[in-house]
């Protein structure tokens, strides 16, 4: 039996808020859903170029380097279970660096490195093998400071510097205190934010020191 027109018209009536809430509610599901997927591809898209804190390779070969970041990178090798680059943050140790490394390896001379030491960024930290010889040192050459001839401002003693033209004690002294205060001599232009050494001195005793 056919429903009267007027109930149907009301019967229609009626329907048509649940329909329309029906597609409200779907729709509001469906920009939920692409807000969550938005969440998820951007997640991933940080994950892929994001810092890598670390990169080190088991072999001697160099590491990847990651992306840029604050902090400081250092190589280290010879004689550490992982050798490769690595980040530190700044202020960072010798001892953190080797720490990231997986530590000295068996055959490692550990106090041939200074574990107190804070880094630079760039530098190479090289643990030696015991028994080894550094290649650097001479036949005759002094092994604290005075490798090929060549007197070096991050390991000379007081007495090796007072040996260089134009420095006394009361110099030597401040060179020391500067690496100890800075971590060490990047170049030997260092010294002229050495108190006392200016242009002419620095002429004097360049081709007598190394870093």
């Amino acid at each position: 039996m056919t429903a009267p027109p007027v109930a149907a018209a009301e019967s229609e009536r009626l329907a048509a808020p649940d329909a329309r809430r029906r597609i409200g509610v779907g729709a509001i599901l469906v920009i939920v859903l692409l807000a969550f997927a938005a969440v998820v591809v951007i997640g991933m898209l940080r994950g892929t170029t994001g810092t890598q804190i670390v990169a080190a390779s088991p072999t001697p070969s160099a590491a990847v380097l990651a992306p840029a970041t604050a902090g400081v990178y250092v190589h280290v090798a010879g004689a550490v279970r992982a050798v490769g680059l690595y980040r530190l943050d700044v202020g960072g140790r010798v001892a953190d660096a080797i720490a990231l490394a997986g530590g000295f390896a068996d055959d490692a001379d550990r106090a041939g490195v200074n574990l107190a030491r804070p880094v630079t960024d760039g530098e190479q930290i090289v643990v030696p093998v015991l028994g080894a010889i550094p290649d650097a040192v001479a036949p005759g050459a002094a092994a604290n400071g005075a490798a090929g001839g060549l007197i070096d401002l991050n390991a000379a003693t007081a007495d090796q510097l007072d040996t260089l033209p134009r420095v006394g004690p009361a110099m030597a002294e401040r060179i020391i205190s500067w690496r100890e205060q800075n971590g060490r001599f990047t170049s030997v232009d260092d010294l002229l934010s050495v108190p006392g050494i200016g242009d002419k001195m620095l002429a004097a005793i360049r081709d007598l020191v190394r870093v």
